[in-house]
């Protein structure tokens, strides 16, 4: 296939599901049957179709755009894509709104090019595609894990290589540079559909790497950790750190109630731990190949005002 349509081994796989690839004027049924010198192969690339989803005329934070891509920093608070209980508010809105006929129709549907997510209450940098080339080349890069993706956290307790617990933690183990990390399968929990667990045997293979930055209180209560994606599975970093014993402040799901002694933090900060309604994560650093002009883009987010002002609290 010429360079210039940009379809993927996947795209083109689909098409012939489709029965829009034929081989000497008849369809092709079998996509492994072997081909010959002088065979004619046609592909039939169905028009891009409008999306079904609205364009609204929310803000957007572009902090880098050129004719293939754009980098955006997310709020907390805003979900990536529609889904049936969200279907308006979301960044694929405000995309389709600012940036409508200019982006990725990946797949025969005119709608932005996402190659990655971050949660709902993630803040943070995500990288949408523009055109198809830079979505294949985006996604190829996702897929081989060398896309370098820095988040920063606030976890209670204070993860210490040194500390004997950490390292009977199973999947856990130390690095050099006191980096811990985390090893293991993520899938779908036993009981809890919405929830990820952590396995061994079974599930996505995921690795997180943790640092901690900073420790707050006497003894250390709560820490501002930077962790490092080799893997992006759903939830990584929430269901690795409460795994490892210290889950995210504000995170309902996997960080847990915990009780701060008086006296170890000042009282602000005992409150507004309490308080803090969103996980305390932040994707502050996304690096990448650019998939057409192969510069090394890089991306750096300084933290969002909540989570600036809770470390504020901390430190008295």
């Amino acid at each position: 296939m010429p360079e210039e349509a940009a379809l993927s081994r996947t795209r083109l796989a689909r098409l012939i599901d489709e029965g829009a690839v034929r081989r000497g004027g008849a369809v092709v049924t079998n996509p492994k049957a072997d081909v010959a010198e002088g065979d004619v192969i046609e592909v039939a690339v169905p028009e891009v179709v409008e999306s079904h989803i609205m364009a609204e005329n929310l803000p957007l934070d572009v902090r880098f755009e050129d004719d293939d891509l754009i980098v955006v920093m997310k709020p907390a608070g805003m979900v990536v894509h529609p889904a049936p209980g969200t279907p308006s508010g979301t960044l694929v809105n405000a995309l389709l709104y600012h940036f409508d006929g200019h982006l990725s129709g990946v797949g025969g549907v005119g709608r932005p090019g996402i190659v990655h997510r971050i949660d709902k209450d993630t803040s943070g940098l995500l990288v949408v595609a523009k055109s198809d080339r830079a979505h294949h080349g985006l996604a190829d890069q996702f897929a081989a894990h060398s896309v370098e993706r820095v988040y920063q956290a606030l976890v209670h307790g204070h993860p210490d290589p040194g500390d004997p617990r950490l390292r009977g933690v199973r999947g856990v183990s130390i690095e050099p540079g006191a980096v811990i990390k985390i090893t293991s399968d993520l899938a779908r929990h036993k009981s809890d559909r919405q929830k990820q667990a952590v396995f061994f045997g079974h599930g996505k293979h995921a690795v997180t790497r943790a640092r901690v930055i900073e420790t707050f209180g006497a003894p250390p209560q709560v820490s501002l950790v930077e962790c490092r994606l080799e893997t992006g599975r759903t939830h990584q970093i929430r269901v690795h750190m409460a795994h490892a014993g210290h889950g995210l402040v504000g995170d309902p799901v996997y960080g847990g109630q915990r009780k701060v002694a008086k006296g170890a933090l000042p009282d602000r900060a005992r409150a507004g731990l309490g308080a803090f309604d969103r996980q305390a994560l932040h994707a502050a650093v996304l690096g990448f190949s650019h998939p057409v002009s192969s510069e090394t883009v890089r991306l750096v987010a300084a933290l969002p005002q909540d989570m600036t002002d809770m470390i504020a609290q901390l430190r008295g």
